[in-house]
């Protein structure tokens, strides 16, 4: 008997009651990132058999139970493809994340105060806090403008603003590719910080300090440039 196939909508139907936030955008995804593989059709579209469709189901219950990376999930599907039995992690309780103080919206969030109160957000909680739909989610994690905190699943206080900044933008016709040509901008003044402290590398009781009051300074001068921009 042949194997049935699936198109990528049908198994969105088959797993969404189980997964409510995912989305063929988030499917498309991972496999972008490597996590799945389904067959294509000589017509090109997406054939999904019922390992697949298992292994996306594995995925999602990672993601979504146990909070693993990206990074981690495909160790371990690494090991199952080899025969073998991936590591037990036990399901983890999400933090609940109580709203700051006093805060009447989310444009706390602009003041950059914010990185003085850390934030530990799964994905979820980033969703919910930010009030960015799924879809953009994934197209910012495509673009690589948000993403987990290095070597953890959680993410802080600066993807929660590009998150808001992202849904704010979004009327003015402004997404996920806008918002990677300022994070190459950003990058490209990182340089530049980088390069003036580089004299200090060896001195790491002041190397931090020394960082953060550059990196402040540059800041300052690219709103004021942009102010002098906007003046013109």
């Amino acid at each position: 008997m042949a194997q049935p196939y699936r198109s990528i909508g049908q198994v969105l139907s088959m797993v969404k009651p189980e997964f409510p936030d995912i989305s063929i955008s988030k499917i498309r995804y991972l496999e972008s990132e490597g996590l799945i593989s389904p067959e294509r059709a000589p017509s090109g579209y997406r054939r999904y058999s019922q390992a697949d469709v298992e292994r996306l189901r594995y995925v999602l219950s990672a993601q979504k139970n146990h909070y693993l990376p990206l990074k981690v999930i495909r160790e371990h599907l690494e090991l199952i493809d080899q025969g073998l039995d991936p590591p037990s992690v036990e399901p983890v309780e999400p933090v609940p994340v109580p709203p700051p103080p006093e805060a009447s919206s989310d444009d706390e969030h602009f003041a950059g105060g914010s990185g003085t109160r850390p934030l530990k957000l799964t994905r979820a909680q980033l969703l919910e806090r930010s009030g960015l739909a799924e879809a953009t989610m994934v197209d910012l994690e495509l673009h690589q403008v948000v993403k987990p905190r290095r070597g953890t699943a959680f993410y802080g206080w600066e993807s929660l603003t590009v998150a808001i900044v992202a849904r704010k933008l979004a009327p003015f016709g402004m997404d996920a590719r806008h918002l990677r040509a300022v994070k190459q901008a950003a990058e490209r003044e990182i340089s530049l910080v980088e390069q003036a402290v580089s004299p200090y590398s060896r001195r790491r009781d002041t190397l931090r300090r020394t960082t953060i009051e550059v990196a402040d300074l540059i800041m300052h001068a690219h709103a004021a440039l942009m102010q002098t921009a906007l003046d013109r």
